[in-house]
């Protein structure tokens, strides 16, 4: 038995593995950090200057609001900064998680602190200052929704999102490829496509207008990156012309298109990226999350504040705020247990996971071993071990795995008997 293994790369690849668009987002949370550091400063010098405690314990609540995104915005700079240090053995993409996981843990001893204030209140009520609580509980909603709307709120949710569309209505997540390609003619030019709706993938050929495609002898041979050929016979449709072989996947390899004497090439190309956990800034979430908490806070407040001021029910700014509390600890449980895991390496993409081994297994081989984490957003690292009974090479493998264009670091080892 031989073995062999290799890295993704050669010996001095880069291991900077941060999200995409981190100084942007690194620019946005400062950004925010100023802002409430303004407003904090407004607040409780205004609160001194006229007389009110609910005003300067609103400018220290802010404070505190300001630190947790300081936490994010220093996590930021900090793997920025230091992202080639060679002290970093996968480099640090997982400062932002650190940040998320550390943000998370605030918001749930937040959340615990606003309960047990709202339970002490329903037992024990205070005098409330309606004239100055709720306009101080709209300041606090601008102020959020501001910050919201400067860390680009509605975006991160889909800034790393890769679609498979396959122009029938069906979409596979994270495929992305070349389902079509236009090929000039002396004829005229003409479409070919991966026809795959519903039904197992095949060639179609047809003209992009015009008469159809004229039943001369047609055929589309493919050349895969390891050197796998295969020759597709073209059946007559009426309209076009459809392969009568499927086309296994994955659907990566130049196509040599004859269409009588004439013969043209296109390349089709099919890449698979990160999705969800795999893919999402936690850093940046954890300061969405602790905006978008706060600004619900703020909104069950003026609520319970202006029933109770209404109708006398003293009961309704307490019961806001354990409602508000409920919802700190959901969002802040979520957040713990997403970036928890990726601090503990667990796997971070089953449905990846799933496909590699498909991948390394539809052409007999076995995958022995896999190992599979998350570096940072949308970066993966991989360690494969394959056990095969046939001649095959390392550029081999690294050519089948080529469309899993998230496996920033991938590491391979080959045993043949």
């Amino acid at each position: 038995m031989s073995e062999t293994s290799v890295s993704g790369a050669s010996p001095r690849h880069s291991h900077v593995f941060l999200g995409a668009g981190h100084e942007k987002s690194e620019r946005r949370m400062w950004a925010v950090i100023w802002l409430c550091g303004a407003m904090m400063i407004t607040e409780i010098v205004g609160g001194t200057l006229f007389g009110s405690i609910a005003l300067v314990a609103d400018g220290l609540h802010m404070s505190t609001h300001a630190g947790a995104l300081l936490l994010a915005a220093l996590a930021y700079t900090y793997a920025r900064k230091h992202a080639d240090d060679p002290r970093f053995t996968f480099g640090t993409g997982k400062f932002g998680d650190l940040a998320g996981f550390t943000s998370a843990i605030i918001l749930a001893m937040i959340a615990m602190l606003i309960g047990y204030e709202a339970i002490s209140r329903i037992f024990a009520p205070v005098p409330i200052h309606f004239a100055e609580a709720i306009p101080i509980a709209c300041l606090g909603l601008a102020v959020n929704v501001a910050s919201a709307l400067l860390l680009g709120f509605g975006d991160h949710g889909h800034a790393h999102g890769h679609g498979h569309s396959h122009g029938h209505g069906t979409a596979h997540a994270g495929h992305d490829h070349d389902e079509s390609q236009r090929i000039a003619t002396r004829a005229g030019t003409v479409v070919l496509e991966v026809f795959e709706d519903g039904v197992p993938p095949r060639f179609r050929l047809r003209a992009e207008a015009g008469p159809a495609v004229t039943m001369q002898t047609a055929t589309v041979e493919t050349l895969r990156p390891d050197g796998a050929c295969q020759l597709f016979t073209m059946a007559d449709y009426g309209g076009y012309l459809e392969s009568v072989e499927e086309i296994p996947e994955p659907h990566a390899f130049t196509a040599h298109v004859r269409i009588g004497d004439e013969v043209q090439t296109v390349l089709f190309e099919e890449h698979e990226h990160a999705q969800g956990s795999a893919a999402r800034d936690n850093n940046m979430r954890a300061a969405v999350v602790h905006v978008i908490a706060d600004a619900a806070v703020s909104v069950l407040v003026i609520v319970g504040l202006s029933v109770a001021f209404a109708f006398g029910w003293l009961w309704m700014d307490p019961l806001a705020g354990i409602v508000g509390a409920c919802v700190i600890a959901s969002w802040s449980f979520g957040l713990i247990r997403d970036t928890g895991a990726i601090l503990l390496d667990m796997n971070p993409d089953r449905h990846m996971a799933e496909n590699l081994r498909q991948t390394i297994e539809s052409d007999g081989d076995t995958l022995a071993d896999l190992h599979l984490w998350r570096l940072g957003p949308g970066h993966l690292g991989a360690i494969v071990s394959i056990d095969t009974h046939k001649d095959r090479g390392l550029n081999y493998y690294r050519a089948k795995l080529a469309r899993f264009r998230s496996l920033s670091h991938l590491t391979i080892e080959v045993r043949s008997s």
